[in-house]
């Protein structure tokens, strides 16, 4: 099974690329993992912000792999523990899927259709995060998830 993180955003405006690059190769050591960004609409973000958000969802869709799981995160998603997290990962693994895609929206969040479209929408936890931190938070918790099904100590219960 392979990870893709789709997130939108330039790559060189990330203030942490080193963090997300520590944990992407943490996580490889289980499953191949990349980091996905994709170029955020540009034009009338603020004037009309919904045609940004259509433009994002069709870049994002056109992106996804055929037959991987896509899983939107959202702060209205579900939410799970992080044995929980790494449950759902285990479950996807052993139904022989070849990958799963999360999509981390840009700075205007997902469109309504990428989140319809998704085999499920999470939420990293109730409040509003930006969207480099809520890309760094997932990465850590794929890590987590890794961690935890091969029994290690970095997760303490």
């Amino acid at each position: 099974m392979k990870l893709e993180v789709l997130w939108f955003g330039r790559p060189g405006a990330d203030p942490c690329p080193g963090l997300v690059e520590t944990y992407r190769m943490r996580v490889s050591r289980r499953w191949p993992a990349v980091d996905v960004p994709l170029r955020p609409a540009r034009d009338g973000r603020d004037r009309d912000p919904a045609r940004a958000l259509a433009r994002e969802a069709e870049r994002l869709t056109g992106r996804l792999p055929d037959r991987w799981p896509l899983i939107a995160l959202d702060e209205r998603g579900e939410r799970l523990d992080s044995p929980g997290f790494a449950a759902m990962l285990r479950r996807y693994e052993e139904g022989g899927v070849p990958g799963v895609a999360f999509a981390v929206g840009s700075d205007l969040g997902l469109a309504a259709p990428v989140r319809d479209r998704a085999d499920r929408v999470l939420s990293l936890g109730p409040m509003t995060l930006p969207h480099v931190l809520a890309r760094i938070v997932l990465w850590e918790q794929l890590y987590r998830a890794v961690d935890i099904l091969r029994g290690g100590s970095y997760h303490r219960a």
